[in-house]
């Protein structure tokens, strides 16, 4: 992904709420899987750490290596993945 494509990607994700909350339990098999259907249902989506702050970057690279996704950016304690749509007719952001 170019830095333009990313900034692209920082620009739509900055009015996006915060859809998937990482918290007291950590990244459990529930997270995955929230990030899972969250990716399929709008393919840009923001992360926040609620706790596990001083992990965030070792935990978003376990998300991205486990969902395919791509990290956008991090941006204080929040994370914004992309990851495009597999099926053509649902992709909803031209990068």
């Amino acid at each position: 992904m170019t830095p333009a494509q990313r900034a692209h990607l920082r620009r739509l994700a900055h009015s996006l709420p915060v859809t998937v909350m990482i918290g007291k339990h950590g990244l459990t098999e529930n997270i995955l899987s929230k990030v899972e259907q969250e990716l399929d249902a709008h393919e840009l989506i923001k992360l926040r750490f609620l706790d596990y702050k001083d992990m965030k970057e070792e935990l978003v690279e376990t998300i991205v290596a486990t969902t395919g996704a791509e990290l956008v950016a991090i941006i204080g304690h929040t994370a914004i993945l992309y990851r495009r749509h597999r099926d053509p007719a649902q992709r909803k952001i031209t990068v």
